[in-house]
């Protein structure tokens, strides 16, 4: 989707010798949207960051940041040491509604699988994903994720 970043969290696998993603990483069509440089939010700023920390630096990802928040991921996340998140920016959420957010928001249990769908279990660069064509996601109840492009 237009609306949708891929980026690994900073640890090792990474096709970036030192393993954290930095803007000479970015890929998928929305990743041009992001900060550039070493402001707030650029992939060089949030690539040292642990995943949910660096979210909340991005000014994209203000509405994912509320739902990780919402259902008490934050620490499960930042604790991963590889993993993949596909990071629905803002405008994904709008096609969803304010009133639905806030109804998800305030079920957890019912936000937090839709969430874990958009997080794999192992850290990709885009050739990794090009090549994996499916992966499982941390919810496995939603079958596997079909990647294209």
């Amino acid at each position: 989707p237009s609306s949708s970043m891929a980026a690994p969290s900073s640890s090792a696998d990474s096709a970036a010798s030192n393993g954290v993603t930095t803007n000479a990483d970015v890929f998928g069509p929305a990743c041009s949207q992001l900060p550039q440089g070493s402001s707030p939010g650029s992939l060089d700023s949030m690539g040292p960051q642990p995943v949910a920390s660096a979210a909340s630096t991005n000014p994209l990802l203000t509405k994912l940041v509320a739902a990780v928040k919402a259902t008490n991921l934050v620490d499960t996340l930042n604790s991963q040491q590889a993993i993949t998140v596909f990071a629905p920016a803002d405008p994904a959420f709008a096609a969803l509604g304010d009133a639905k957010f806030n109804e998800l928001a305030g079920k957890p249990a019912e936000l937090a699988p839709i969430l874990q769908y958009h997080v794999v279990g192992k850290r990709y660069d885009a050739k990794g994903l090009a090549a994996a064509g499916s992966l499982e996601s941390l919810n496995t109840a939603g079958g596997p994720l079909k990647i294209e492009g």
